[in-house]
């Protein structure tokens, strides 16, 4: 599956080319080997906060990739948007629209987004199935008419179980039709919707990685809620890799002090992580959480949050919500089956993981981001 496009990354290149020239005059002829590290932070994509932290030799040249991955990102959230239409664009939202309609013609980024979905949900066995749409507005419903920050017993209530099993009628994911030649996407039946939400974040932040790394930026990561991808170690002299946080499910996330459950050290993979604690809302002293089992159609009550370490941040997220509504033993069998590393946080506080992720844990593992350490 190709996701770089050529024409894209020569513009692309000139115009980060073009950024990084000086007023007047020209570079000098002695190459610079020092690095800074640089930070920026955006706020208007994927309804999260993307976080780009990288080394370059000077500032203009930070800015100019930061400024290419920040419309790269605006670009493929716009695309993969199923709330919203934008003018000119056919979207996620367009195609739910002319669901039992008409095929809708796509961008190619799309179509490459929905196979992959596509692919791993007929490989989950329907674990995650992006035609769940229909059940899944439903929880939006009361997620949105209930959401809360705080785990204060809540006033919130439950769709019923006739209610959410009447919405899946429409939840056949074969009769999502993409079709590469003509370059549209067709839902068969009136009634259906996509909902890319386990995929899309993760596969955009690979995307926008690769295409930026391709571009001429090494060492850095891009953070996009849960989901962290990392490319070449820090250019600081002192470390290999970079120290990734896992959140603990159990802390508060507005305490700006609150400590990492534990630190994974990597370079050149993606850490994604799928919890309870970030979208929900109580009903009594009950958390209502966003991650829905297909088994069920109720949130999925097995861990307080589950992390996946791979070499790519799309599967990744798929994986972190897949394996999310696995019981343990069929879930870790899975992730070895793959050869990704997972990380499961119990109700109970219990944490294991997969045998290869234990070397790069900080705190159970001993692991360091240090050179030659």
């Amino acid at each position: 599956m190709k996701r770089h496009r050529l024409r894209r990354l020569c513009c692309l290149a000139l115009a980060l080319a073009l950024a990084a020239l000086p007023g007047c005059g020209g570079r000098e002829s002695v190459p610079q080997t020092e690095y800074t590290r640089y930070t920026v932070q955006f706020y208007d994509t994927f309804d999260t906060v993307i976080q780009v932290i990288g080394y370059t030799e000077t500032q203009e040249e930070f800015e100019g990739y930061a400024d290419a991955i920040h419309n790269r990102f605006i670009e493929l959230s716009r695309l993969y948007d199923r709330f919203y239409e934008y003018t000119g664009i056919n979207n996620i939202r367009t195609i739910n629209l002319n669901a039992g309609i008409q095929p809708v013609e796509v961008e190619e980024e799309i179509l490459d987004m929905l196979e992959f979905a596509k692919e791993w949900c007929e490989k989950s066995d329907g674990r995650v199935n992006i035609a769940m749409g229909p059940v899944l507005e439903v929880w939006h419903g009361y997620m949105a008419a209930y959401a809360g920050t705080t785990v204060e017993p809540g006033p919130g209530v439950l769709p019923t179980q006739e209610e959410l099993e009447a919405a899946t009628a429409h939840t056949d994911l074969s009769k999502v039709i993409i079709d590469r030649e003509a370059g549209t996407v067709f839902l068969e039946e009136e009634g259906m919707m996509l909902d890319v939400g386990a995929v899309a974040k993760g596969y955009a932040a690979q995307v926008v990685a690769d295409e930026i790394y391709e571009a001429g930026f090494h060492s850095f990561i891009i953070s996009a809620g849960g989901n962290v991808v990392t490319k070449d170690p820090p250019l600081d002299g002192i470390r290999d890799s970079w120290g990734i946080g896992i959140q603990d499910p159990f802390a508060d996330p507005n305490d700006p002090s609150a400590t990492s459950l534990d630190v994974v050290f990597v370079e050149n993979l993606s850490v994604v992580t799928s919890g309870d604690y970030q979208r929900f809302y109580m009903v009594g002293d009950r958390r209502i959480h966003h991650i829905i089992d297909p088994e069920t159609l109720q949130p999925a009550d097995r861990y307080r949050s589950l992390t996946i370490v791979t070499d790519d941040s799309g599967l990744g997220d798929f994986l972190s919500t897949c394996l999310f509504v696995m019981d343990y033993e069929e879930g870790r069998a899975l992730a070895e089956e793959l050869g990704v590393e997972a990380l499961w946080v119990f109700p109970d506080g219990e944490v294991t993981y997969t045998d290869g992720l234990l070397p790069m844990l900080r705190d159970r593992g001993g692991a360091t981001a240090a050179i030659g350490q």
